[in-house]
Protein backbone atom coordinates (compact mmCIF):
# COMPACT_ATOMS: atom_id res chain seq x y z
CA UNK A 1 0.00 0.00 0.00
CA UNK A 2 1.59 3.45 -1.11
CA UNK A 3 2.16 5.86 2.04
CA UNK A 4 0.82 9.44 1.85
CA UNK A 5 1.98 11.49 -0.42
CA UNK A 6 3.59 15.09 -0.01
CA UNK A 7 1.69 17.78 -1.79
CA UNK A 8 4.16 20.07 -3.29
CA UNK A 9 3.37 23.89 -3.25
CA UNK A 10 3.42 25.41 -6.31
CA UNK A 11 6.53 27.34 -7.41
CA UNK A 12 6.46 30.57 -8.88
CA UNK A 13 7.51 30.23 -12.72
CA UNK A 14 10.54 33.11 -12.99
CA UNK A 15 12.42 33.87 -15.88
CA UNK A 16 16.17 33.89 -15.95
CA UNK A 17 16.79 37.48 -16.33
CA UNK A 18 14.70 38.22 -12.84
CA UNK A 19 16.55 35.24 -10.65
CA UNK A 20 20.08 36.64 -12.76
CA UNK A 21 19.28 40.73 -11.42
CA UNK A 22 18.15 38.94 -7.83
CA UNK A 23 21.47 37.03 -6.89
CA UNK A 24 23.03 40.44 -8.93
CA UNK A 25 21.71 42.20 -6.31
CA UNK A 26 22.31 40.15 -3.28
CA UNK A 27 25.94 39.72 -4.35
CA UNK A 28 25.75 43.70 -4.58
CA UNK A 29 24.52 44.29 -0.65
CA UNK A 30 27.04 41.69 0.20
CA UNK A 31 30.14 42.37 -1.18
CA UNK A 32 30.32 46.63 -2.59
CA UNK A 33 31.76 48.68 -0.08
CA UNK A 34 30.27 51.94 -0.88
CA UNK A 35 26.70 51.58 -2.23
CA UNK A 36 25.97 53.33 -5.01
CA UNK A 37 29.89 53.40 -6.17
CA UNK A 38 31.89 51.17 -8.12
CA UNK A 39 34.43 49.74 -6.39
CA UNK A 40 38.20 50.90 -6.84
CA UNK A 41 40.38 49.20 -9.29
CA UNK A 42 42.77 46.87 -7.76
CA UNK A 43 46.23 46.45 -9.49
CA UNK A 44 47.49 43.19 -8.45
CA UNK A 45 44.31 41.68 -9.86
CA UNK A 46 44.65 44.39 -12.73
CA UNK A 47 48.03 42.96 -13.44
CA UNK A 48 47.31 38.96 -13.29
CA UNK A 49 44.16 39.45 -15.73
CA UNK A 50 46.36 40.80 -17.90
CA UNK A 51 49.05 38.61 -17.51
CA UNK A 52 46.53 35.93 -18.67
CA UNK A 53 45.45 37.69 -21.32
CA UNK A 54 48.75 38.43 -22.66
CA UNK A 55 49.53 34.00 -22.09
CA UNK A 56 46.26 33.30 -23.78
CA UNK A 57 46.94 35.39 -26.83
CA UNK A 58 50.95 35.76 -27.46
CA UNK A 59 51.93 31.72 -25.95
CA UNK A 60 52.40 30.61 -29.60
CA UNK A 61 54.32 33.81 -30.74
CA UNK A 62 57.91 34.31 -30.60
CA UNK A 63 59.30 36.15 -33.18
CA UNK A 64 58.04 38.78 -35.45
CA UNK A 65 59.00 39.13 -39.11
CA UNK A 66 62.66 39.40 -39.62
CA UNK A 67 64.13 43.52 -39.31
CA UNK A 68 67.58 44.90 -41.05
CA UNK A 69 70.30 43.62 -39.35
CA UNK A 70 71.51 47.55 -38.24
CA UNK A 71 68.27 47.94 -36.10
CA UNK A 72 69.28 44.52 -35.11
CA UNK A 73 72.50 45.20 -33.69
CA UNK A 74 71.28 47.79 -31.98
CA UNK A 75 67.88 46.00 -30.69
CA UNK A 76 70.62 43.42 -29.08
CA UNK A 77 72.43 45.81 -27.49
CA UNK A 78 69.85 47.61 -25.95
CA UNK A 79 68.27 43.80 -24.80
CA UNK A 80 71.65 43.60 -22.96
CA UNK A 81 71.77 46.68 -21.25
CA UNK A 82 68.55 45.95 -20.41
CA UNK A 83 69.14 42.44 -19.12
CA UNK A 84 72.05 43.94 -16.85
CA UNK A 85 68.60 46.08 -14.74
CA UNK A 86 66.00 43.99 -12.61
CA UNK A 87 63.01 43.80 -14.50
CA UNK A 88 59.93 42.78 -14.43
CA UNK A 89 58.65 42.93 -18.31
CA UNK A 90 57.11 39.48 -19.91
CA UNK A 91 58.75 38.24 -22.48
CA UNK A 92 57.70 35.88 -24.55
CA UNK A 93 59.10 32.70 -26.01
CA UNK A 94 57.90 30.48 -28.96
CA UNK A 95 58.78 27.09 -30.57
CA UNK A 96 61.91 25.68 -30.52
CA UNK A 97 62.84 25.95 -34.39
CA UNK A 98 62.93 29.68 -34.20
CA UNK A 99 65.91 29.60 -31.80
CA UNK A 100 68.43 30.05 -35.14
CA UNK A 101 66.95 33.72 -35.67
CA UNK A 102 67.38 34.73 -31.89
CA UNK A 103 71.01 33.10 -32.45
CA UNK A 104 71.41 35.87 -35.05
CA UNK A 105 71.09 38.91 -32.99
CA UNK A 106 67.61 39.78 -34.28
CA UNK A 107 65.27 40.59 -31.19
CA UNK A 108 61.92 41.07 -32.54
CA UNK A 109 60.41 39.31 -29.47
CA UNK A 110 57.44 40.73 -28.18
CA UNK A 111 58.21 42.47 -24.74
CA UNK A 112 54.88 43.24 -22.60
CA UNK A 113 55.41 44.80 -19.63
CA UNK A 114 55.87 48.31 -17.49
CA UNK A 115 57.79 51.06 -18.94
CA UNK A 116 61.23 50.94 -17.96
CA UNK A 117 62.46 54.56 -18.24
CA UNK A 118 63.20 55.60 -14.59
CA UNK A 119 60.48 57.39 -13.13
CA UNK A 120 62.06 60.96 -13.34
CA UNK A 121 62.24 60.57 -17.26
CA UNK A 122 58.93 59.73 -17.92
CA UNK A 123 56.02 60.98 -15.90
CA UNK A 124 53.55 58.80 -17.38
CA UNK A 125 55.49 55.98 -15.13
CA UNK A 126 54.20 57.66 -12.64
CA UNK A 127 50.57 56.99 -12.94
CA UNK A 128 51.45 52.89 -12.29
CA UNK A 129 49.92 52.24 -15.74
CA UNK A 130 51.75 49.52 -18.03
CA UNK A 131 52.43 50.04 -21.95
CA UNK A 132 52.48 47.52 -24.32
CA UNK A 133 54.75 47.06 -27.11
CA UNK A 134 53.37 45.41 -30.09
CA UNK A 135 55.56 45.48 -33.84
CA UNK A 136 54.21 47.60 -36.48
CA UNK A 137 55.63 45.28 -38.97
CA UNK A 138 53.29 42.50 -37.48
CA UNK A 139 50.94 41.00 -39.98
CA UNK A 140 47.19 42.77 -39.58
CA UNK A 141 45.69 39.44 -38.27
CA UNK A 142 48.35 39.24 -35.18
CA UNK A 143 48.09 43.02 -34.39
CA UNK A 144 43.91 42.59 -34.62
CA UNK A 145 44.78 40.08 -31.96
CA UNK A 146 45.80 42.74 -29.58
CA UNK A 147 42.34 44.06 -28.87
CA UNK A 148 41.57 41.60 -25.78
CA UNK A 149 44.67 43.85 -24.03
CA UNK A 150 43.55 46.88 -25.02
CA UNK A 151 41.43 49.04 -21.54
CA UNK A 152 37.70 49.57 -22.79
CA UNK A 153 37.21 53.56 -23.45
CA UNK A 154 34.69 54.90 -21.05
CA UNK A 155 31.42 57.05 -22.52
CA UNK A 156 32.07 60.51 -24.01
CA UNK A 157 28.44 61.22 -22.48
CA UNK A 158 28.78 63.60 -19.90
CA UNK A 159 27.95 62.56 -16.74
CA UNK A 160 24.92 64.35 -14.72
CA UNK A 161 25.23 66.79 -12.32
CA UNK A 162 23.90 65.87 -8.53
CA UNK A 163 20.79 67.77 -8.30
CA UNK A 164 18.29 67.56 -4.78
CA UNK A 165 15.06 65.75 -6.02
CA UNK A 166 12.10 68.42 -5.55
CA UNK A 167 9.42 68.26 -2.93
CA UNK A 168 5.62 69.48 -3.10
CA UNK A 169 5.34 72.17 -0.04
CA UNK A 170 2.17 73.61 -0.63
CA UNK A 171 -1.51 73.30 -2.65
CA UNK A 172 -2.99 77.05 -3.53
CA UNK A 173 -6.66 76.29 -4.92
CA UNK A 174 -8.71 79.52 -5.97
CA UNK A 175 -10.11 79.12 -9.02
CA UNK A 176 -13.08 77.67 -10.34
CA UNK A 177 -11.43 75.71 -14.05
CA UNK A 178 -8.46 74.55 -15.44
CA UNK A 179 -5.70 76.45 -14.39
CA UNK A 180 -3.93 77.12 -17.91
CA UNK A 181 -1.02 79.93 -18.02
CA UNK A 182 1.44 81.46 -15.06
CA UNK A 183 3.75 84.24 -14.81
CA UNK A 184 5.89 85.58 -12.68
CA UNK A 185 6.27 88.98 -11.48
CA UNK A 186 9.68 90.57 -11.99
CA UNK A 187 10.43 91.48 -8.87
CA UNK A 188 9.56 88.07 -7.33
CA UNK A 189 6.83 89.42 -4.88
CA UNK A 190 3.51 87.45 -6.17
CA UNK A 191 2.80 85.74 -9.78
CA UNK A 192 -0.43 85.49 -11.85
CA UNK A 193 -2.17 82.51 -13.30
CA UNK A 194 -4.91 82.46 -15.69
CA UNK A 195 -7.78 79.85 -15.63
CA UNK A 196 -10.44 78.63 -17.73
CA UNK A 197 -12.74 80.34 -15.26
CA UNK A 198 -12.07 83.59 -17.33
CA UNK A 199 -9.83 85.23 -14.31
CA UNK A 200 -6.82 86.37 -13.72
CA UNK A 201 -5.34 85.55 -10.13
CA UNK A 202 -2.57 87.26 -8.75
CA UNK A 203 -0.79 85.51 -4.87
CA UNK A 204 1.36 86.19 -3.05
CA UNK A 205 4.36 83.93 -3.44
CA UNK A 206 5.82 84.21 0.28
CA UNK A 207 2.16 83.61 1.68
CA UNK A 208 0.42 81.55 -1.12
CA UNK A 209 -2.33 83.99 -0.09
CA UNK A 210 -4.41 85.14 -3.23
CA UNK A 211 -4.43 89.53 -3.65
CA UNK A 212 -5.98 90.06 -6.69
CA UNK A 213 -8.93 89.07 -9.34
CA UNK A 214 -8.84 90.18 -12.24
CA UNK A 215 -11.96 90.05 -14.96
CA UNK A 216 -12.27 90.74 -18.55
CA UNK A 217 -11.85 87.91 -20.40
CA UNK A 218 -14.99 85.84 -22.34
CA UNK A 219 -12.95 82.25 -22.55
CA UNK A 220 -10.15 80.81 -20.91
CA UNK A 221 -6.81 82.59 -20.64
CA UNK A 222 -4.04 80.56 -21.94
CA UNK A 223 -0.88 83.02 -22.24
CA UNK A 224 0.61 85.22 -19.62
CA UNK A 225 3.56 87.53 -19.65
CA UNK A 226 4.35 90.15 -16.98
CA UNK A 227 6.78 93.52 -18.37
CA UNK A 228 10.06 94.45 -16.60
CA UNK A 229 10.51 97.82 -18.08
CA UNK A 230 6.73 98.60 -17.07
CA UNK A 231 3.93 98.22 -14.74
CA UNK A 232 2.01 95.84 -17.55
CA UNK A 233 0.79 92.47 -18.11
CA UNK A 234 -0.45 90.83 -21.10
CA UNK A 235 -2.74 87.96 -21.35
CA UNK A 236 -4.14 86.27 -24.26
CA UNK A 237 -7.01 83.79 -24.57
CA UNK A 238 -9.70 81.41 -26.61
CA UNK A 239 -11.49 84.16 -26.85
CA UNK A 240 -9.33 85.96 -29.94
CA UNK A 241 -8.09 88.56 -27.51
CA UNK A 242 -4.95 90.15 -26.68
CA UNK A 243 -5.17 92.71 -23.54
CA UNK A 244 -2.47 94.66 -21.73
CA UNK A 245 -3.78 95.30 -18.62
CA UNK A 246 -2.34 98.23 -16.16
CA UNK A 247 -1.20 96.88 -12.50
CA UNK A 248 -1.16 100.34 -11.47
CA UNK A 249 -5.11 100.89 -12.19
CA UNK A 250 -6.02 97.28 -12.12
CA UNK A 251 -7.59 97.67 -15.65
CA UNK A 252 -7.02 96.74 -19.03
CA UNK A 253 -5.71 99.79 -20.94
CA UNK A 254 -4.91 98.35 -24.44
CA UNK A 255 -6.56 95.44 -26.79
CA UNK A 256 -4.92 94.01 -29.70
CA UNK A 257 -7.34 92.78 -32.54
CA UNK A 258 -6.11 90.64 -35.17
CA UNK A 259 -6.12 87.06 -34.47
CA UNK A 260 -8.64 85.21 -36.32
CA UNK A 261 -8.77 81.73 -33.74
CA UNK A 262 -7.59 81.45 -30.32
CA UNK A 263 -4.49 82.53 -28.83
CA UNK A 264 -2.59 79.96 -27.74
CA UNK A 265 0.88 81.54 -26.55
CA UNK A 266 2.50 84.67 -25.65
CA UNK A 267 5.27 86.07 -25.31
CA UNK A 268 7.84 89.56 -24.43
CA UNK A 269 10.90 90.72 -26.36
CA UNK A 270 13.48 91.13 -24.04
CA UNK A 271 14.77 94.60 -25.20
CA UNK A 272 12.58 95.98 -27.60
CA UNK A 273 8.66 97.09 -26.65
CA UNK A 274 6.76 94.42 -28.95
CA UNK A 275 4.42 91.63 -27.77
CA UNK A 276 4.31 88.01 -29.43
CA UNK A 277 1.88 85.92 -30.13
CA UNK A 278 0.88 82.84 -31.96
CA UNK A 279 -2.58 80.90 -31.83
CA UNK A 280 -5.51 78.31 -33.71
CA UNK A 281 -4.20 80.17 -37.02
CA UNK A 282 -1.28 79.05 -37.54
CA UNK A 283 0.29 82.76 -37.60
CA UNK A 284 2.71 84.54 -34.90
CA UNK A 285 1.58 88.19 -34.57
CA UNK A 286 4.14 90.68 -33.73
CA UNK A 287 2.15 93.67 -32.00
CA UNK A 288 3.89 97.17 -31.19
CA UNK A 289 3.21 97.45 -27.76
CA UNK A 290 2.35 101.51 -27.56
CA UNK A 291 0.87 101.75 -30.27
CA UNK A 292 -1.53 98.62 -30.71
CA UNK A 293 -0.09 98.32 -34.51
CA UNK A 294 0.45 94.58 -35.99
CA UNK A 295 4.25 95.13 -37.27
CA UNK A 296 4.42 91.45 -38.89
CA UNK A 297 2.17 87.91 -38.99
CA UNK A 298 4.46 85.56 -39.35
CA UNK A 299 3.22 82.93 -41.46
CA UNK A 300 4.46 79.57 -42.46
CA UNK A 301 3.18 76.87 -39.99
CA UNK A 302 0.27 74.64 -41.38
CA UNK A 303 -0.84 74.41 -37.85
CA UNK A 304 -1.62 76.11 -34.46
CA UNK A 305 1.39 77.83 -33.43
CA UNK A 306 1.52 76.74 -29.21
CA UNK A 307 4.73 78.17 -28.06
CA UNK A 308 6.66 80.64 -28.81
CA UNK A 309 10.23 82.30 -27.23
CA UNK A 310 12.35 85.71 -27.71
CA UNK A 311 15.60 86.17 -27.35
CA UNK A 312 17.86 89.59 -27.90
CA UNK A 313 19.93 88.26 -30.72
CA UNK A 314 19.12 86.36 -34.07
CA UNK A 315 17.00 84.32 -34.18
CA UNK A 316 14.79 86.52 -31.80
CA UNK A 317 11.29 84.75 -32.14
CA UNK A 318 11.34 81.05 -32.33
CA UNK A 319 7.92 79.54 -32.52
CA UNK A 320 6.83 76.03 -32.41
CA UNK A 321 3.40 74.33 -33.82
CA UNK A 322 1.26 71.41 -33.67
CA UNK A 323 2.41 70.59 -37.40
CA UNK A 324 5.26 69.21 -35.70
CA UNK A 325 7.92 71.75 -37.10
CA UNK A 326 9.95 74.52 -34.92
CA UNK A 327 10.40 77.71 -37.36
CA UNK A 328 13.67 80.35 -36.43
CA UNK A 329 12.19 84.32 -37.66
CA UNK A 330 14.13 86.90 -39.07
CA UNK A 331 12.92 90.21 -36.79
CA UNK A 332 14.24 92.47 -39.31
CA UNK A 333 11.98 91.29 -42.55
CA UNK A 334 9.36 89.12 -41.37
CA UNK A 335 10.51 86.29 -42.82
CA UNK A 336 11.57 82.21 -41.77
CA UNK A 337 15.51 81.75 -41.21
CA UNK A 338 15.33 78.00 -41.13
CA UNK A 339 12.75 74.91 -40.14
CA UNK A 340 13.45 72.20 -37.76
CA UNK A 341 12.14 69.23 -38.53
CA UNK A 342 13.44 66.82 -36.03
CA UNK A 343 10.03 66.08 -34.22
CA UNK A 344 7.53 63.84 -35.78
CA UNK A 345 4.37 65.37 -33.26
CA UNK A 346 3.43 68.30 -31.84
CA UNK A 347 5.96 70.72 -31.01
CA UNK A 348 3.81 71.87 -27.68
CA UNK A 349 6.21 73.46 -25.39
CA UNK A 350 9.75 74.95 -25.64
CA UNK A 351 12.00 76.22 -23.19
CA UNK A 352 15.07 78.54 -23.67
CA UNK A 353 18.19 77.99 -21.33
CA UNK A 354 18.69 81.68 -19.47
CA UNK A 355 22.56 81.39 -19.82
CA UNK A 356 23.66 79.23 -22.33
CA UNK A 357 22.47 79.52 -26.20
CA UNK A 358 20.56 76.40 -26.23
CA UNK A 359 17.00 75.58 -25.66
CA UNK A 360 14.90 72.50 -25.25
CA UNK A 361 11.36 71.48 -27.33
CA UNK A 362 8.97 68.90 -26.46
CA UNK A 363 6.36 66.90 -28.00
CA UNK A 364 4.98 63.62 -27.35
CA UNK A 365 7.90 61.25 -29.12
CA UNK A 366 10.53 62.46 -26.89
CA UNK A 367 12.60 65.89 -25.50
CA UNK A 368 15.34 67.62 -28.00
CA UNK A 369 18.24 69.95 -27.36
CA UNK A 370 19.34 72.63 -30.50
CA UNK A 371 21.72 75.13 -30.35
CA UNK A 372 21.66 78.73 -30.96
CA UNK A 373 21.27 80.49 -33.49
CA UNK A 374 22.23 77.86 -36.12
CA UNK A 375 19.65 75.43 -34.17
CA UNK A 376 21.84 72.39 -34.45
CA UNK A 377 20.93 69.29 -33.31
CA UNK A 378 22.42 68.53 -29.88
CA UNK A 379 21.42 65.21 -28.44
CA UNK A 380 17.71 63.87 -27.32
CA UNK A 381 16.86 63.19 -23.27
CA UNK A 382 17.68 60.25 -22.10
CA UNK A 383 14.12 59.13 -21.42
CA UNK A 384 10.45 59.27 -22.59
CA UNK A 385 8.28 60.45 -20.35
CA UNK A 386 5.46 58.74 -22.78
CA UNK A 387 2.95 61.47 -22.60
CA UNK A 388 1.64 64.94 -24.14
CA UNK A 389 4.06 67.55 -22.62
CA UNK A 390 2.13 70.97 -22.35
CA UNK A 391 5.07 72.74 -20.70
CA UNK A 392 8.43 73.08 -19.63
CA UNK A 393 11.12 75.19 -18.13
CA UNK A 394 14.45 75.22 -17.17
CA UNK A 395 16.67 77.38 -14.47
CA UNK A 396 19.98 78.38 -14.03
CA UNK A 397 21.19 75.65 -11.94
CA UNK A 398 20.51 73.76 -15.08
CA UNK A 399 17.50 71.56 -13.52
CA UNK A 400 14.75 71.16 -16.51
CA UNK A 401 11.20 70.56 -15.47
CA UNK A 402 8.09 68.87 -17.76
CA UNK A 403 4.79 68.28 -17.70
CA UNK A 404 2.79 65.74 -18.70
CA UNK A 405 -0.88 65.76 -19.72
CA UNK A 406 -0.87 62.70 -17.21
CA UNK A 407 -0.18 65.08 -14.20
CA UNK A 408 3.66 63.81 -14.34
CA UNK A 409 6.77 66.13 -13.38
CA UNK A 410 10.06 64.96 -14.73
CA UNK A 411 13.42 66.87 -13.36
CA UNK A 412 15.92 66.62 -15.91
CA UNK A 413 20.26 67.15 -16.16
CA UNK A 414 20.13 69.72 -18.39
CA UNK A 415 23.67 68.85 -19.69
CA UNK A 416 23.52 65.05 -19.90
CA UNK A 417 19.79 64.86 -20.44
CA UNK A 418 19.28 62.35 -17.39
CA UNK A 419 16.21 61.95 -16.07
CA UNK A 420 16.82 62.35 -12.10
CA UNK A 421 13.47 62.32 -10.74
CA UNK A 422 9.50 61.58 -11.76
CA UNK A 423 7.38 62.76 -9.59
CA UNK A 424 3.40 62.51 -10.01
CA UNK A 425 0.50 65.04 -9.27
CA UNK A 426 -1.77 63.95 -6.42
CA UNK A 427 -5.35 65.61 -7.77
CA UNK A 428 -7.67 67.52 -4.58
CA UNK A 429 -9.92 65.48 -3.05
CA UNK A 430 -13.62 65.65 -5.23
CA UNK A 431 -11.73 65.67 -8.48
CA UNK A 432 -11.16 63.28 -10.75
CA UNK A 433 -8.01 60.70 -11.29
CA UNK A 434 -8.47 61.58 -14.98
CA UNK A 435 -7.72 65.04 -13.52
CA UNK A 436 -4.04 65.04 -12.48
CA UNK A 437 -2.99 67.08 -15.96
CA UNK A 438 -0.14 70.21 -15.66
CA UNK A 439 -1.29 72.74 -18.22
CA UNK A 440 1.59 75.24 -16.84
CA UNK A 441 4.59 75.74 -14.66
CA UNK A 442 7.24 78.07 -14.32
CA UNK A 443 10.52 79.41 -12.17
CA UNK A 444 10.30 81.52 -9.71
CA UNK A 445 13.64 84.94 -10.61
CA UNK A 446 15.43 82.54 -8.50
CA UNK A 447 15.18 79.30 -9.79
CA UNK A 448 14.71 77.96 -6.48
CA UNK A 449 10.69 77.70 -6.67
CA UNK A 450 8.22 75.88 -8.89
CA UNK A 451 4.80 76.65 -9.63
CA UNK A 452 2.74 74.45 -11.90
CA UNK A 453 -0.66 75.05 -12.78
CA UNK A 454 -3.05 71.48 -13.32
CA UNK A 455 -6.65 70.62 -14.47
CA UNK A 456 -7.55 69.71 -11.03
CA UNK A 457 -7.92 73.36 -10.62
CA UNK A 458 -4.99 73.70 -7.87
CA UNK A 459 -1.65 75.29 -7.97
CA UNK A 460 1.26 73.27 -6.47
CA UNK A 461 4.24 74.99 -5.66
CA UNK A 462 7.48 72.66 -5.32
CA UNK A 463 10.67 73.36 -4.22
CA UNK A 464 14.29 71.95 -3.41
CA UNK A 465 14.50 68.94 -0.69
CA UNK A 466 17.20 70.65 1.79
CA UNK A 467 17.79 66.77 3.73
CA UNK A 468 18.49 64.95 0.56
CA UNK A 469 21.86 63.46 0.26
CA UNK A 470 24.40 62.32 -2.32
CA UNK A 471 24.00 58.92 0.14
CA UNK A 472 20.38 58.80 -0.15
CA UNK A 473 19.24 59.79 -3.35
CA UNK A 474 22.26 58.33 -5.38
CA UNK A 475 22.65 59.05 -8.85
CA UNK A 476 21.37 55.99 -11.23
CA UNK A 477 23.03 57.04 -14.34
CA UNK A 478 23.77 54.71 -17.24
CA UNK A 479 25.06 56.10 -20.53
CA UNK A 480 23.38 55.29 -23.61
CA UNK A 481 24.59 52.80 -25.80
CA UNK A 482 23.81 54.13 -28.91
CA UNK A 483 23.46 58.21 -29.79
CA UNK A 484 20.41 59.10 -32.45
CA UNK A 485 21.84 61.73 -35.28
CA UNK A 486 18.39 63.37 -35.00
Amino acid sequence: MPGPTLEMEPVEPQSLKKLSLKSLKRALDLFSPIHGQFAAPDAESKKIRMSHKINVEYSRIKNTPGQPSRQGNSGAATAGNQGSAPSNALALTGPSDSRDSQKQGTQNALVVGPNLQPKGQNDVGTSGKSTSVVSASAPFSERLATSAIIERIPSKWPRPVWHRPWKNYRVVSGHLGWVRSVAFDPSNNWFCTGSADRTIKIWDVASGRLKLTLTGHIEQIRGLAVSNKHTYMFSAGDDKQVKCWDLEQNKVIRSYHGHLSGVYCLALHPTIDILLTGGRDSVCRVWDIRTKMQIFALSGHDNTVCSVFTRPMDPQVVTGSHDSTIKFWDLRYGKTMSTLTHHKKSVRAMALHPKEDCFASASADNIKKFNLPRGEFLHNMLSQQKTIINTMAVNEDGVLATGGDNGSLWFWDWKSGHNFQQAQTIVQPGSLESEAGIYALCYDVTGTRLVTCEADKTIKMWKEDETATEQTHPLNFKPPKDIRRF
